[in-house]
Order: C-alpha cells, then sequence, then structure tokens
C-alpha cells in the first residue's frame, strides 16, 4: 500500500447507518465486506453508482475473463496499487491463471514469449495509461482478436481500475487479511 495508514477509515460494522447496511447486505451474506468496500461506505450514494458500473466490467464485460484480468492486472501495476494488485492476483488465480501469466503483467508487451493477443492488450493498457488513447497501429491489430464491444469493454475496463487505483492509493485503503503482495 502507498499509505500506512488510511486517509479515509474502512467503515466498521458498528459505525453503519440503514443506507450502508443495505448497500452491504451481499457482501455480508458472501462472508465479508472488503476493506474498499468498507472504504465507500463512507459515501454510499457514490458507492451505489460506482458498483453497478464495476459491476458490469467485473461480471458482465464481453471480455473473456483471462483477458479482463491481465489488463486490470497490469494497469494496477503501472497504477502501483497494491490493494488493486493483491485482489486481482486472488480474482486471477481462482480463473485458473499461472503465476507466470499474472506475474507477465509487470513487464507487460516486453514480456518474452507473449501471444500476440497478450501483446497487445498489454500495449492498449499502457498506452492507454500513458495517453488516455489507444494507438491506430495497436487498434487495428486487437481488432483482429476482439469485437467491437470487446474492444469498448476493453477501454472502460482499463479506465475503471485507473480510477479505482487512484481511489485506493489516494484514500489509503489497507490490505484486507491473506492479500498478496508485488513478490508474486
Amino acid at each position: 500500500m502507498r499509505l500506512s495508514e488510511p486517509r479515509i477509515p474502512a467503515l466498521a460494522e458498528s459505525d453503519w447507518n440503514e443506507k450502508v447496511e443495505a448497500l452491504m447486505k451481499p457482501f455480508v451474506a458472501r462472508g465479508g465486506v472488503l476493506n474498499i468496500f468498507r472504504t465507500m461506505a463512507n459515501h454510499p450514494d457514490l458507492a451505489r453508482r460506482w458498483m453497478v458500473f464495476g459491476n458490469h466490467v467485473l461480471g458482465k464485460s464481453t471480455l473473456a475473463i483471462r483477458e479482463r484480468e491481465l489488463v486490470i492486472l497490469r494497469i494496477g501495476y503501472l497504477c502501483q496499487s497494491g490493494y488493486e494488485w493483491g485482489q486481482h492476483v486472488l480474482i486471477s488465480r481462482e480463473a485458473g491463471m499461472t503465476e507466470a501469466e499474472i506475474r507477465s503483467a509487470k513487464t507487460g508487451p516486453d514480456t518474452a514469449d507473449l501471444s500476440e493477443l497478450d501483446r497487445l492488450l498489454f500495449a492498449a493498457t499502457d498506452e492507454l495509461h500513458k495517453d488516455a488513447h489507444i494507438t491506430d497501429t495497436t487498434w487495428s491489430e486487437l481488432s483482429r482478436f476482439l469485437s467491437r464491444q470487446q474492444m469498448m469493454d476493453l477501454v472502460f475496463t482499463v479506465g475503471q481500475y485507473n480510477l479505482v487505483s487512484m481511489a485506493l492509493n489516494s484514500f489509503g485503503v489497507q490490505a484486507d487479511e491473506g492479500l498478496p503482495g508485488w513478490d508474486v
């Protein structure tokens, strides 16, 4: 984590009002509320609206899970968001990705022996991070692998997790227990 102490606290259940309880109910039912959501509980109206979009990107995107996770890991790494990186290392492992695939997000398009698609996904993520724009060359090459909707989901995935990384880093959201670090 960039900050050793939160700037915005992760609210304990005892500090939740009715609005926050309603927002957190699905997470509680699944066995626990992550610090990102406990922190967002400080602004329940924002959290509720943001979670609708986040749900699309994480659960309803047209990108294959592996492609989505490569992009999320890469933008999390580029933003140096330890929390984002750790959460998506766990999600990537659950999705069956290898440790080598996960680590490739650190070196991105320069990783040896990448498939053409992975290289292009990393290149697009790097371009969006650096310039808020995918070059014509990368767009054209990626379009051979991805549909129009997938291309749109790619841009919104990078944007969503760039935003989330900024929030996590700036709010000082602390690691949940068992969250992997950069040493993956």
